[in-house]
């Protein structure tokens, strides 16, 4: 299974820019770090996000949903892209979400989120598919809409 789906962050449209913040790259990457070591903060985040730097460009997680808990590990490329691979739990699939930074053109910025099983998925799993591809679009939208209000706010 591979899913992937463009939030355009920037546009060269005049239009656009009267309407919403326009980014520079380090605010946009210092909004994703948050994403990374404070995830609590964004709409439907977990109750509490330990991280440590295992190396430079290496975090691992633990995040804690409840009496839930997921471990993954992020690999940083600064001011261009972060992956998250969460380890395997149960008899589900792990998958895993790339976020790229991207410049199409002068005065535009996107981001490319790709999410892909890392196993065969079960008949079950797949039949879930399309739920898990408009809930991952749906949070991807609010978390630049977080991201957004933040930098309104001048907190990036």
């Amino acid at each position: 299974m591979r899913f992937e789906h463009l939030i355009e962050i920037n546009s060269p449209r005049v239009t656009l820019d009267m309407v919403v913040p326009t980014f520079t790259r380090a605010q946009l990457w210092r909004g994703l770090l948050a994403r990374v070591q404070t995830p609590q903060r964004f709409p439907m985040g977990p109750e509490r996000c330990d991280w440590t730097e295992r190396e430079p460009g290496r975090i691992l997680r633990t995040l804690h949903f409840g009496q839930h808990v997921m471990r993954d590990e992020v690999v940083l490329t600064p001011e261009e892209r972060l992956v998250f691979t969460p380890e395997a739990h149960g008899d589900t699939a792990p998958i895993r979400l790339s976020l790229a930074i991207e410049e199409p053109q002068p005065g535009q910025m996107v981001l490319r989120f790709t999410y892909e099983a890392l196993a065969e998925q079960t008949a079950e799993e797949a039949y879930y598919n399309d739920y898990r591809h408009n809930a991952w679009l749906h949070n991807d939208r609010d978390m630049v809409r977080t991201l957004r209000q933040w930098l309104l706010e001048g907190g990036l």
